[in-house]
């Protein structure tokens, strides 16, 4: 799975601390969403935010580092663009962690009703949030 970090997992010293099995797959921009700081950095709705993109099978892994099952984070997937669709290293999407304002204490407002992951997912979706390689 490709997975858009833009936090701590952007040094490799850090994400080797959390995975057994990385890599790289190169610079990134999410575009859609900015960076915002809180206890851990998360997203926030507009602008544009540069980070990596990195290949795992370590989903649970990462599930458990983001908070998941606490409610720190949720996983989404938000579409690449600007990659050849046909080419097998090049996934046609990427997931992404946006952390809970409320519970990060960040500055962030998501609009909309319901719960906070159904709110961001329908955010990337109405907003065609997208990732570009660099």
């Amino acid at each position: 799975m490709d997975v858009f970090v833009y936090g701590t997992l952007t040094d490799a010293t850090q994400a080797a601390a959390v995975l057994d099995d990385f890599r790289y797959v190169g610079a990134a921009t999410l575009s859609g969403l900015h960076r915002v700081e809180g206890r851990y950095p998360t997203l926030a709705p507009g602008g544009s935010v540069a980070g990596r993109l990195l290949r795992t099978d370590e989903v649970a892994t990462l599930d458990r580092y983001e908070g998941v099952d606490r409610g720190l984070y949720v996983r989404a997937s938000v579409p690449i663009t600007g990659v050849d669709s046909d080419a097998a290293d090049h996934p046609d999407e990427a997931a992404v962690y946006v952390g809970d304002p409320d519970a990060l204490d960040a500055d962030a407002d998501w609009p909309g009703d319901g719960d906070f992951g159904a709110r961001v997912r329908r955010y990337l979706r109405e907003q065609a949030v997208r990732l570009t390689l660099d």
